[in-house]
């Protein structure tokens, strides 16, 4: 049941992910994170958070060295981590990706937690998605408003924030 939950089809572009499945006494399946560059465990949320990270830079051109996987950050002083962050080439962070599994719905719940992160990193840009949906939200910072989006800002657009 794991197996399948972990390699269900996405509403996301195509992309060609490694994975491998290690030997031993209890065999786990592992996916490779070309951001972190290093195996990890393939999670029904690291599967879809592997589908985004490659969308991103091999669909829409995000350069992967303005990408950081599980930021950690500091709320309330208890520690949270971003799934990911991209980051403008000002090293100034421009948007928040929130991944579910696909099971998990968007509700506002979700949206609240990403809101909580923004309030650390103040970026103008937030993107939820369990791989089935998506939600892209303009952050306007001045007046706390969150404006929906039909689809994620180009790279030019989130460099230039």
């Amino acid at each position: 049941m794991k197996e399948a939950m972990v390699n269900i089809k996405l509403n996301m572009p195509p992309c060609s992910l490694q994975t491998r499945t290690t030997q031993g006494e209890c065999p786990t399946t592992e996916i490779f994170d070309i951001v972190r560059r290093k195996w990890v465990a393939n999670t029904p949320e690291e599967w879809v958070r592997q589908h985004v990270v490659h969308t991103l830079i091999y669909q829409m051109k995000y350069p992967l060295e303005l990408i950081q996987i599980e930021g950690s950050i500091t709320l309330n002083r208890m520690n949270r981590r971003c799934d990911i962050v991209i980051y403008n080439q000002e090293a100034k962070p421009v948007l928040i990706v929130e991944c579910k599994r696909p099971n998990v719905s968007l509700t506002q719940k979700v949206i609240d937690q990403i809101c909580r992160y923004n309030l650390v990193l103040q970026v103008p840009y937030l993107y939820l998605t369990n791989g089935l949906q998506h939600l892209i939200l303009r952050a306007d910072l001045q007046q706390q408003q969150l404006h929906q989006l039909p689809t994620l800002p180009d790279w030019d657009i989130l460099n230039n924030n």
